[in-house]
Order: structure tokens, then C-alpha cells, then sequence
């Protein structure tokens, strides 16, 4: 018998499940320079009042057995230059995932839903506004 046979006799199969492709993703992501945060929906939403930390939070993932597609939503940092932070986003996500579950990512795509900035703009911006209005 030969070893390809011997593998298809046994049927072994490997089940990674979409959450742990999403907390993967959203550590990668969180480790990229510029990124400011990950940014989920409603029920991120709902989990965090709940005290309960979801380090998938942003990240949607469709998975099936040897390939994945992978949206990730982000908030960046104001003054990074956007088209490198995602692209940063694109190649860590991939890396990761790849190299930790053995499937082929198929697709990163990185939406970004809004900019951080920094409290000193939005005091300016605020005394701005006030000065105007005199």
C-alpha cells in the first residue's frame, strides 16, 4: 500500500474554526505600525460592555477547508500613509494566518472605517469653532 493510500484509508481531517482564523487575523493586525484600532460591529459592541475581550473584533472570515477570504476593519492613525498601513495589514494578516493554520488565504481585504486623532487636533478644532463663532 502506498503512503497516499494509507492517508486516504485513515480520513484524517483538521477543522480550524472561523474564530481562531479572526483572533489571528485581529492580533496581526493590531501589531501593525498605524493601526490605531480594530473596528467591530454591533455585537463587538455588545461583547465589550459584557466584559468579555474579543481579539477577532473587526475581523470577518469565510473559511473552508484549505483556503480562507478575510475582511478586516480598522481605524487608522491620523498622518500614517493609509495604502501602507493596509497594505502592512494585507501581508501580515496572510503571513499569520498562513503560517500558524497551514491554509492559503486567498484574500485580505482591509476596510478602513475611520481616522484616530490625536487630542491636541481636537482641542484646536474645538477652540477654532468657538473663536469663529464670536
Amino acid at each position: 500500500m502506498t503512503e497516499a493510500n494509507k492517508v486516504e484509508v485513515r480520513g484524517d481531517k483538521l477543522r480550524i474554526s472561523e474564530e481562531v482564523i479572526a483572533t489571528i487575523a485581529g492580533i496581526a493586525t493590531s501589531d501593525v505600525e498605524g493601526v490605531a484600532s480594530l473596528s467591530g460591529g454591533l455585537a463587538d459592541g455588545i461583547a465589550g460592555m459584557l466584559g468579555k475581550k474579543n481579539l477577532g473584533k473587526g475581523v470577518k472570515v469565510e473559511a473552508g477547508e484549505k483556503e480562507a477570504a478575510i475582511d478586516v476593519s480598522v481605524i487608522v492613525e491620523y498622518g500614517c500613509k493609509i495604502h501602507m498601513v493596509a497594505k502592512d495589514v494585507q501581508n501580515k494578516v496572510r503571513e499569520a494566518v498562513e503560517g500558524m493554520t497551514g491554509m492559503k488565504v486567498v484574500e485580505v481585504s482591509v476596510n478602513v472605517v475611520g481616522v484616530n486623532v490625536p487630542k491636541e487636533f481636537k482641542k484646536e478644532g474645538a477652540e477654532t469653532s468657538v473663536q469663529g463663532a464670536e
